[in-house]
């Protein structure tokens, strides 16, 4: 139990992320000084949005350059922090050859590194990592044997690695080095945040998450003709926010909080989609046949393996943890889902239709 000092700053890594942006505006419109750390303060295109964000609030922003594999290089950020919200971590999920570079040693070194800081900054008293579901499961057949398909806090994901599921695999041993590190000291706690697949508005054109290539493949007519049957977990990105900055402040927070408000079959998706912007974009209107998605997989960039483990598998989140202890009130993800494809509209990664 850590009690944090409301007037200390409080240190964000990866702030021009699309869910850091989200909790650096909620903490400086609530009058916190925010250490922001970003790869370039001076790319004026990547943090512009927060430091119009500090304009307009009571909070102070200070912006530092910070790179998760640059070995001391959030020390100085860290200086009279007492909470440190921990959201920076390689985000790649396609065009690289090499996994471990590209995802897994970023997310482990990277998390490493922050957490060597925290070691040396005797001010910090809690630490709040971004972690994802991708550490509670690899792939949704994980669940089948699971009463309802639904996981809680307590599930891992074991069956994910370096050559199936790398991103996933990524989060999950950060996630799990993260733990090591807390226990082998005493002066500062770990709560983690494993939010499913986030929705929602973001706060600037330059954010990069998997909802945007999701939502594109619903407005590019890639899904026309069906949609394969996945269920993914999905939550609002200001709910998300939220949770963070509840778990840094709330004294009794603890381990790991799954943040899912609903789990929805891109068909379920389609059909929010379609009830909000009617028949001007090709939203899909049935499944695709499980074999004739396996058979083609391969040139919609999955491997067959995936397919056969994900395609098919429901897979459900229980909730009641972050419910009943951050007293998270989940906000409707159809909603979401709906506001963040008018932003990619608005932003001209979706093609405006009339």
């Amino acid at each position: 139990m850590s009690l944090i000092n409301p007037q200390a700053p409080v240190l964000v890594t990866g702030a021009s992320g699309y869910v850091a942006g989200w909790i650096v505006k909620k903490l400086l419109e609530a009058g916190h000084t925010v250490h922001a750390t970003v790869r370039d303060p001076s790319k004026t295109a990547s943090v512009a949005h927060l430091q119009k964000i500090a304009d307009a609030s009571t909070g102070t922003l200070k912006l530092f350059k910070a790179d998760l594999l640059d070995q001391g290089a959030f020390a100085v950020p860290m200086q009279g922090c007492e909470l440190v919200i921990h959201t920076a971590s390689p985000f790649v999920v396609t065009g690289f050859t090499d996994a471990n570079e590209a995802l897994v040693r970023p997310a482990l070194e990277g998390t490493r590194n922050v957490l060597q800081s925290v070691n040396a900054t005797d001010s910090v008293r809690r630490v709040v990592l971004t972690s994802s579901v991708a550490a509670t499961f690899g792939d949704n057949w994980d669940a089948r044997d699971v009463p309802g398909n639904r996981l809680d806090e307590t599930f891992w994901n074991t069956t994910s690695s370096v050559d199936h599921q790398p991103y996933l695999y990524s989060k999950t041993v950060a996630e799990q080095e993260a733990w090591a590190m807390q226990k082998a000291q005493s002066r500062w706690d770990l709560v983690c945040i494993n939010p499913g697949l986030v929705m929602g508005p973001a706060l600037t054109t330059n954010s990069i998450s998997a909802s945007i290539t999701t939502l594109q493949q619903f407005g590019d007519g890639t899904l026309a003709m069906g949609a394969p049957c996945m269920w993914n977990g999905l939550v609002d990105v200001r709910d998300v926010a939220d949770a963070h900055i509840i778990a840094g402040f709330k004294p009794e927070a603890n381990g790991r909080y799954i943040l899912c408000a609903e789990s929805l079959t891109l068909l379920d998706m389609a059909a929010a989609l379609r009830a909000h912007f009617g028949s001007k974009y090709p939203f899909p209107r049935m499944t695709v046949p499980k074999i004739l998605f396996w058979l083609v997989s391969p040139f919609y960039g999955y491997t067959r393996d995936f397919v056969w483990r994900n395609m098919g598998w429901p897979m459900h989140f229980n909730n009641a943890r972050s419910r009943e202890g951050l007293g998270i009130q989940y906000r409707d993800v159809r909603q979401a889902v709906c506001e963040h494809f008018q932003q990619l509209i608005d932003d001209g990664l979706v093609k405006r239709r009339s």
